[in-house]
């Protein structure tokens, strides 16, 4: 008996030693890092050749988002500005609200399966933030105003300025804090975790752009060639940052080139085409070969949603004004009566297939049209280009 509680000791001993560290994974970004993906839309992925084996990964045996057994995550941003953190195994719920997901979901799921064992994702992203402003780096200096910005705020520049002051690099100082905060005790979050083991920063996914996108006072000449290069200097800037602020010096860092649009915006000289550019840049300068690497998400846009939610934002007006002017004639309608008249007003522009296409949007296009159909397979590219990194290092 006693040889025998020896050996079992003895293997115990032997598995602390061998434990590999906890695999890290940051997330970080604006409103497409949050997501704005209803859990609703998940079903048109299944019409889909491209997502319906997505799906079923997304999926359990019931038909319920599935719940990462080895993932688990610590989340903040998901309110505003708030910071209050959301914590857990990771499953849909931990996008912009509780029946939403971002990249995350996926990511989650093909990182558990291709790793098969356990890992922590800390997310930090907060909707409507720039490169240039909130999550400006340290090492970038403060902001710098142009004379063209300058000019346009000449009313209340004093008040703009003091704003710009206060917001420069806060969303990075958040970020950075939330990071350490966690690793600090990682036992909170992922209640299995040895500090023996320790824990490795295996990876970092950077999604964001279009609030720098729309900023035209700051990049006044955004249209033309050359006009985001600031942007390629700032996002340089930042990811040499996180790896000395994170003590992480090689860690690998992918970031998420816009998408929104599709390929259709490589075809004309848009600020969309020029941003992707620049967003795509560092990761061919020397420094960063073999460490950073730029995932363009354009290809994953669905043009014919684009279009049919187009028509659907133009056209709820219109219901609206036939609605009311048949309330006013009958004003004792029902709930009933009421949806089945507005069905029968859809039914006018939309056939049945349309309207059926439609449940893959839940959101406007800035936010890759709230579709699961878009976002899930960015998560998975997401993943994807980490487990090459890692694969590139094994080699």
């Amino acid at each position: 008996m006693k040889a025998a509680i020896t050996f079992i000791s003895t293997l115990v001993l032997a598995a602390q030693l061998h434990a590999k560290p906890l695999q890290v994974f940051i997330l970080a970004g604006q409103s497409n890092m949050q997501g704005h993906v209803n859990v609703s839309t998940f079903d048109s992925m299944a019409d889909d050749p491209k997502t319906a084996p997505i799906l079923q990964e997304m999926r359990d045996a019931g038909g319920k988002p599935r719940v990462c057994q080895k993932v688990w995550i610590s989340s903040i941003g998901c309110a505003g500005n708030d910071t209050t953190e959301q914590t857990g195994k990771v499953t849909a719920g931990f996008g912009a609200s509780p029946k939403e997901i971002g990249p995350e979901f996926t990511f989650a799921l093909y990182m558990e399966k291709a790793l098969n064992e356990p890992i922590l994702i800390i997310k930090t992203s907060w909707g409507g933030r720039s490169l240039h402003t909130n999550f400006r780096p340290p090492s970038a200096g403060p902001y710098v105003w142009s004379e063209f910005e300058s000019a346009r705020r000449k009313d209340n520049l004093e008040k703009a300025k003091a704003e710009t002051l206060r917001d420069t690099g806060a969303d990075y100082r958040r970020m950075i804090e939330h990071v350490r905060k966690v690793l600090g005790d990682i036992k909170r979050v992922v209640p299995d975790y040895d500090p023996k083991q320790g824990y490795e920063l295996a990876g970092f996914v950077w999604f964001q752009g279009f609030n720098d996108l729309v900023s035209d006072w700051t990049y006044d000449k955004g249209d033309q060639p050359g006009g985001y290069d600031m942007y390629s200097e700032l996002l340089a800037d930042f990811i040499r940052d996180v790896r000395k602020d994170l003590s992480a010096p090689k860690m690998p860092f992918v970031v998420g080139v816009i998408g929104v649009g599709g390929l259709k915006e490589e075809s004309k000289p848009s600020r969309m085409k020029h941003l992707r550019q620049v967003m795509a840049a560092p990761a061919s300068l020397p420094e960063f070969k073999g460490n950073v690497v730029a995932v363009p998400t354009a290809s994953y846009w669905d043009d014919d949603l684009e279009v049919l939610r187009t028509r659907l934002e133009r056209f709820w007006p219109k219901v609206d004004k036939i609605v009311d002017e048949e309330v006013k004639k009958n004003p004792k309608m029902t709930r009933e009566e009421l949806q089945a008249f507005k069905a029968k007003v859809t039914a006018e522009d939309f056939t049945p297939e349309e309207w059926k296409r439609l449940q893959a949007a839940s959101n406007g296009g800035y936010h890759y049209l709230g579709a699961a159909k878009i976002i899930a397979p960015i998560g998975k590219a997401f993943a994807e280009a980490v487990i090459a990194f890692r694969g590139a290092q094994t080699k």
